[in-house]
Protein backbone atom coordinates (compact mmCIF):
# COMPACT_ATOMS: atom_id res chain seq x y z
CA UNK A 1 0.00 0.00 0.00
CA UNK A 2 2.76 2.47 0.90
CA UNK A 3 4.58 1.75 -2.36
CA UNK A 4 1.42 2.50 -4.35
CA UNK A 5 1.07 5.85 -2.62
CA UNK A 6 4.74 6.64 -3.24
CA UNK A 7 4.39 5.72 -6.94
CA UNK A 8 1.37 8.01 -7.32
CA UNK A 9 3.31 10.87 -5.76
CA UNK A 10 5.97 10.55 -8.47
CA UNK A 11 3.47 10.50 -11.33
CA UNK A 12 2.95 13.79 -13.12
CA UNK A 13 -0.62 14.01 -14.43
CA UNK A 14 0.24 17.05 -16.56
CA UNK A 15 -2.33 19.51 -17.81
CA UNK A 16 -6.02 18.75 -17.40
CA UNK A 17 -7.41 17.35 -20.67
CA UNK A 18 -10.14 20.01 -20.61
CA UNK A 19 -7.54 22.81 -20.70
CA UNK A 20 -6.63 22.00 -24.31
CA UNK A 21 -3.46 22.92 -26.17
CA UNK A 22 -3.05 26.12 -24.15
CA UNK A 23 -3.02 24.07 -20.96
CA UNK A 24 -0.34 21.76 -22.33
CA UNK A 25 1.82 24.77 -23.26
CA UNK A 26 1.33 26.34 -19.83
CA UNK A 27 2.25 23.03 -18.18
CA UNK A 28 5.41 22.67 -20.28
CA UNK A 29 6.59 26.24 -19.61
CA UNK A 30 6.22 25.69 -15.85
CA UNK A 31 9.68 24.11 -15.68
CA UNK A 32 11.23 27.48 -16.55
CA UNK A 33 9.80 29.02 -13.39
CA UNK A 34 10.73 25.99 -11.30
CA UNK A 35 14.31 26.46 -12.45
CA UNK A 36 13.96 30.16 -11.57
CA UNK A 37 13.29 29.16 -7.95
CA UNK A 38 16.47 27.06 -7.97
CA UNK A 39 18.43 29.96 -9.47
CA UNK A 40 17.05 32.18 -6.70
CA UNK A 41 18.30 29.77 -4.06
CA UNK A 42 21.71 29.70 -5.74
CA UNK A 43 21.88 33.50 -5.82
CA UNK A 44 21.09 33.62 -2.11
CA UNK A 45 23.85 31.10 -1.34
CA UNK A 46 26.32 33.19 -3.37
CA UNK A 47 25.16 36.37 -1.61
CA UNK A 48 25.62 34.78 1.82
CA UNK A 49 29.12 33.63 0.89
CA UNK A 50 30.09 37.01 -0.55
CA UNK A 51 28.64 38.95 2.36
CA UNK A 52 29.91 36.88 5.28
CA UNK A 53 33.01 35.09 3.95
CA UNK A 54 34.47 37.83 1.73
CA UNK A 55 32.78 40.88 3.27
CA UNK A 56 31.70 41.90 -0.25
CA UNK A 57 27.89 42.07 -0.38
CA UNK A 58 26.13 42.68 -3.69
CA UNK A 59 23.53 45.32 -4.46
CA UNK A 60 21.62 43.12 -6.91
CA UNK A 61 21.04 39.76 -5.21
CA UNK A 62 17.96 40.47 -3.11
CA UNK A 63 16.03 42.30 -5.80
CA UNK A 64 16.87 39.62 -8.35
CA UNK A 65 15.65 36.89 -6.00
CA UNK A 66 12.46 38.82 -5.28
CA UNK A 67 11.82 39.27 -9.00
CA UNK A 68 12.46 35.60 -9.83
CA UNK A 69 10.32 34.25 -7.01
CA UNK A 70 7.52 36.76 -7.60
CA UNK A 71 7.46 35.77 -11.28
CA UNK A 72 7.26 32.10 -10.29
CA UNK A 73 4.37 32.77 -7.90
CA UNK A 74 2.47 34.77 -10.51
CA UNK A 75 2.97 32.01 -13.08
CA UNK A 76 1.97 29.44 -10.45
CA UNK A 77 -1.60 30.71 -10.51
CA UNK A 78 -1.86 30.07 -14.25
CA UNK A 79 -0.08 26.73 -13.87
CA UNK A 80 -2.56 25.34 -11.35
CA UNK A 81 -5.50 26.47 -13.50
CA UNK A 82 -4.13 24.55 -16.49
CA UNK A 83 -3.62 21.46 -14.32
CA UNK A 84 -6.99 21.87 -12.54
CA UNK A 85 -5.24 21.65 -9.17
CA UNK A 86 -6.25 25.00 -7.75
CA UNK A 87 -7.57 25.20 -4.21
CA UNK A 88 -11.25 24.52 -3.91
CA UNK A 89 -13.73 23.66 -1.23
CA UNK A 90 -14.77 20.09 -1.93
CA UNK A 91 -17.03 19.55 1.06
CA UNK A 92 -20.14 19.71 -1.14
CA UNK A 93 -18.61 19.16 -4.59
CA UNK A 94 -17.28 15.65 -3.86
CA UNK A 95 -20.72 14.45 -2.76
CA UNK A 96 -22.54 15.66 -5.85
CA UNK A 97 -23.51 13.21 -8.60
CA UNK A 98 -21.38 13.53 -11.75
CA UNK A 99 -24.09 15.18 -13.90
CA UNK A 100 -24.53 17.92 -11.28
CA UNK A 101 -20.74 18.37 -10.96
CA UNK A 102 -20.68 19.30 -14.63
CA UNK A 103 -22.93 22.30 -13.94
CA UNK A 104 -20.75 23.27 -10.99
CA UNK A 105 -17.66 23.02 -13.23
CA UNK A 106 -19.30 25.26 -15.81
CA UNK A 107 -20.36 27.81 -13.18
CA UNK A 108 -16.99 27.80 -11.39
CA UNK A 109 -15.09 28.21 -14.67
CA UNK A 110 -17.41 30.98 -15.88
CA UNK A 111 -17.14 32.89 -12.59
CA UNK A 112 -13.36 32.45 -12.63
CA UNK A 113 -13.29 33.65 -16.25
CA UNK A 114 -15.14 36.82 -15.27
CA UNK A 115 -13.02 37.37 -12.16
CA UNK A 116 -9.77 36.88 -14.11
CA UNK A 117 -10.97 39.33 -16.73
CA UNK A 118 -11.74 41.94 -14.07
CA UNK A 119 -8.35 41.36 -12.41
CA UNK A 120 -6.67 41.76 -15.82
CA UNK A 121 -8.47 45.07 -16.31
CA UNK A 122 -7.35 46.20 -12.84
CA UNK A 123 -3.78 45.07 -13.61
CA UNK A 124 -3.87 47.16 -16.79
CA UNK A 125 -4.55 50.22 -14.65
CA UNK A 126 -1.38 49.43 -12.66
CA UNK A 127 0.60 48.80 -15.83
CA UNK A 128 -0.43 52.17 -17.26
CA UNK A 129 1.22 53.91 -14.29
CA UNK A 130 4.21 51.54 -14.28
CA UNK A 131 5.27 51.95 -17.91
CA UNK A 132 4.43 55.56 -18.78
CA UNK A 133 5.41 58.81 -17.12
CA UNK A 134 2.71 61.41 -16.43
CA UNK A 135 4.00 63.23 -19.56
CA UNK A 136 3.28 60.10 -21.63
CA UNK A 137 6.87 58.95 -22.17
CA UNK A 138 7.71 55.26 -21.93
CA UNK A 139 9.67 54.47 -18.78
CA UNK A 140 9.45 51.31 -16.71
CA UNK A 141 8.91 51.78 -13.00
CA UNK A 142 12.11 51.05 -11.06
CA UNK A 143 12.73 49.91 -7.50
CA UNK A 144 14.40 53.08 -6.26
CA UNK A 145 17.26 51.17 -4.64
CA UNK A 146 21.00 51.61 -5.19
CA UNK A 147 20.82 49.13 -8.10
CA UNK A 148 17.44 50.54 -9.28
CA UNK A 149 16.34 47.82 -11.76
CA UNK A 150 13.01 48.07 -13.61
CA UNK A 151 11.75 44.86 -11.99
CA UNK A 152 8.58 46.38 -10.45
CA UNK A 153 7.45 47.57 -13.88
CA UNK A 154 8.37 44.25 -15.52
CA UNK A 155 6.52 42.33 -12.84
CA UNK A 156 3.36 44.39 -13.35
CA UNK A 157 3.49 43.80 -17.11
CA UNK A 158 4.06 40.07 -16.50
CA UNK A 159 1.09 39.94 -14.11
CA UNK A 160 -1.14 41.54 -16.75
CA UNK A 161 0.08 39.07 -19.38
CA UNK A 162 -0.56 36.08 -17.08
CA UNK A 163 -4.02 37.33 -16.11
CA UNK A 164 -4.99 37.68 -19.78
CA UNK A 165 -3.83 34.13 -20.47
CA UNK A 166 -5.62 32.91 -17.33
CA UNK A 167 -8.84 34.54 -18.55
CA UNK A 168 -8.51 32.72 -21.87
CA UNK A 169 -7.73 29.44 -20.06
CA UNK A 170 -10.87 29.74 -17.93
CA UNK A 171 -12.91 30.43 -21.07
CA UNK A 172 -11.47 27.28 -22.67
CA UNK A 173 -12.37 25.30 -19.54
CA UNK A 174 -15.89 26.75 -19.49
CA UNK A 175 -16.47 25.76 -23.12
CA UNK A 176 -14.96 22.29 -22.58
CA UNK A 177 -17.15 21.61 -19.54
CA UNK A 178 -20.20 22.93 -21.39
CA UNK A 179 -19.56 20.62 -24.37
CA UNK A 180 -18.83 17.57 -22.24
CA UNK A 181 -21.98 15.49 -21.89
CA UNK A 182 -20.65 12.37 -20.11
CA UNK A 183 -19.27 14.13 -17.03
Amino acid sequence: MTEQIAERLHEDPGADPHSGALGRIINAVGIVFAIGILVSAGILVIEIFLRYALNAPTIWAHETVIFLTASAFVYGGLYVVARNTHIRVVLIYDYLPKPIRRYFDIAISMISFLASGMFAWAAWKGVERAIWTPAGDFRLETSGSAWNPPTPGLLKVFLLFILIIMTVQFLILTIAYFKKKDH
